[in-house]
């Protein structure tokens, strides 16, 4: 089984090209706001210390000459960065789903451009202080919101909040000094509901609209091909049969929009991530009717190959040789629900935590993990041979416990967000694909990335030299690799854009909901015959140690018609 982690885990904006309804932020154009201080430090001189230099053709000048002219060139560059070198108020851009009341999310999100009076957009921040956001409800006493304004280094920021009760509106000022900014405040007229209000949405389409899913998913395409018809009766009797002896399976069936399960195998601990996800889903919108199998377990299971009779699971991984339905992996799920929560790592806190600038990044690749494969070994042997290319270690022995003598000592965990001191990422399989390369892409350094059979749900959209680097399974060109990222620099770090920019349009909570739903919609529309609550199952309650329980409008509708 997978090991759980010691610490529990937590525009880009717009959407990419399977969003298309939302429509691309043109990129923005520099601005130079170091011009001015560039010039004092040329200006000091040799004799104002270390390191000082005077500007070119100047070193016959006195330096009371000189500061005339650099204050020229500062007065230039504050303009060139916006008159003072601050955000606009009134150009400073503010959209994304958090600004939509009904875009129930674990953890709300929205962005924030920072635009100068020029029109120019900042691609470097301009101070995490620049934009102050605050949440209100007008009609209560008091707001339970928690709220963080995460600073992304490159002119934007992501501002997420967490409700912790529901309310029949809300306020969210952003301000800059003390002006608003773009079309503050913002307004959510509501009801707007927190993450444990039970008030699904019972018109789907209406659900998809609101949270601006796509009309299609490529990968649940390619999945559900394999199935053209689906028998819930037949399935519930052949695949216990099949798998339920050797493997951890949970039997799920969500009827009138309950979640019934019953388990088969020992190792079913995993089954609290898929529990979590059914239940937000319910929370939010009316689930379809349907009767599915969820593998718990690291490796695809479905290894058949047609015209064999195929059984339709459900995994966390997938690989070329299996037909597993594959759906986001429990780490990521699990970060998408308890963000602001009990979670660390997540996809929004990694985005204000990226480390240095490109240009002040460490030129050795990284890597750390635990021995779950033997092409991690090998790359910890290619790191003792090359110290100053690769730095990779272990920080666990468990599957070549008997070689640790060999590939050890192990060293201490450090924060993921520590990875980002280094310009280039490796990611190597463990048991199955790594779970971590949605963070590695997330941040600001090139992630050289192991063909492998195995991928997680949004492998096929990604594109190789585009999104990150491929090295060959067996690691042989692993150092080619690094070579020619470290010989073609600007190219290294187009491909990190382009990799980060993948993550925060196609990897957000958002995302991984519409996935879910859209997964179980299209699956439900294959079922032959009516799901069923089957003997032996039991029902999965939804939380009820909420503090602050809300009144479902919807409910109330329902009854009052009743």
């Amino acid at each position: 089984m997978f090991s759980m982690r010691q610490v529990p885990v937590p525009p880009g904006g717009w959407a990419g090209a399977s969003r298309q309804r939302r429509p691309a932020m043109p990129r923005p154009r520099p601005v130079e706001p170091r011009r001015g201080r560039d010039c004092r430090a040329a200006c000091r001189g040799p004799e104002a210390g270390a390191g000082g230099v005077r500007p070119s053709g100047a070193a016959a000048l006195p330096m009371r000459a000189l500061w005339p002219l650099c204050l020229a060139l500062g007065a230039a560059a504050a303009a060139a960065a916006g008159g003072d070198g601050r955000p606009s108020a009134e150009r400073s851009a503010v959209w994304g789903p958090g600004l939509r009341a009904a875009a129930a999310l674990p953890a709300r999100y929205f962005y924030v451009q920072a635009v100068d009076a020029r029109g120019l957009r900042f691609t470097s921040s301009p101070g995490e202080n620049a934009f102050q956001v605050k949440i209100t409800a007008p009609e209560e006493q008091f707001t339970r919101v928690g709220v963080q304004v995460l600073d992304r280094k490159d002119g934007s920021f992501l501002v997420r909040y967490r409700m912790y009760a529901s309310y029949k509106s809300l306020r969210i000022e952003v301000k800059t000094g003390d002006k608003h900014v773009a079309k503050s405040p913002y307004i959510l007229k509501g009801p707007v509901y927190h993450e444990n209000c039970d008030c699904p949405q019972e018109d789907s389409s209406a659900w998809l609209e609101e949270m601006n899913c796509p009309q299609t998913i490529p990968q649940i395409q390619r999945d559900l091909a394999n199935f053209p018809t689906v028998d819930p009766d037949k399935i519930a009797e052949e695949i216990p049969q099949r798998f339920g002896q050797r493997q951890s399976l949970c039997h799920y069936t969500i009827k009138d929009n309950e979640v019934y399960i019953k388990t088969y195998g020992e190792h079913v601990g995993f089954r609290i991530f898929m529990d979590a996800i059914l239940l937000s889903l319910t929370r939010k919108v009316k689930m379809p009717d349907v009767e599915f199998f969820v593998n718990l377990g690291d490796w695809p299971l479905e290894k058949r190959k047609p015209p064999q009779n195929l059984h339709p699971i459900f995994s966390w991984c997938g690989s070329s040789e299996s037909k597993d339905i594959v759906m986001p992996t429990y780490d990521l799920t699990d970060s998408v629900l308890e963000t602001m929560g009990r979670v660390s790592l997540d996809m929004m806190s990694v985005q204000a935590n990226t480390g240095p600038s490109w240009e002040d990044k460490n030129t050795t690749a990284f890597w750390r993990g635990r021995d779950s494969r033997k092409e991690r070994l090998e790359l910890v042997k290619l790191s003792r041979k090359y110290p100053e290319i690769i730095d990779a270690a272990f920080t666990n022995f468990f599957f070549f416990k008997h070689d640790e003598n060999l590939y050890g000592p192990i060293v201490k965990h450090i924060s993921f967000f520590d990875f980002f001191k280094y310009k280039y990422q490796i990611n190597i399989d463990g048991t199955v694909a790594a779970y971590r390369l949605p963070y590695l892409l997330a941040g600001n350094s090139v992630v050289l990335k192991q063909d492998s059979i195995y991928y997680e749900h949004f492998y096929n959209e990604l594109q190789p030299w585009k999104h990150y680097i491929p090295f060959k399974s067996d690691l042989s060109d692993l150092l080619e690799k690094l070579q020619w990222a470290k010989d073609h620099d600007e190219e290294a770090k187009n491909i990190a854009k382009s990799g980060q920019e993948f993550a925060r349009n196609n990897l957000m909570g958002d995302h991984i909901f519409c996935y879910y739903f859209k997964l179980f919609q299209e699956y439900a529309s294959l079922q032959v015959s009516e799901p069923k609550i089957r003997d032996g199952m039991e029902k999965v309650q939804q939380p009820d140690d909420d503090l602050f329980p809300c009144t479902c409008h919807r409910k109330k509708v329902q009854s009052m018609q009743g």
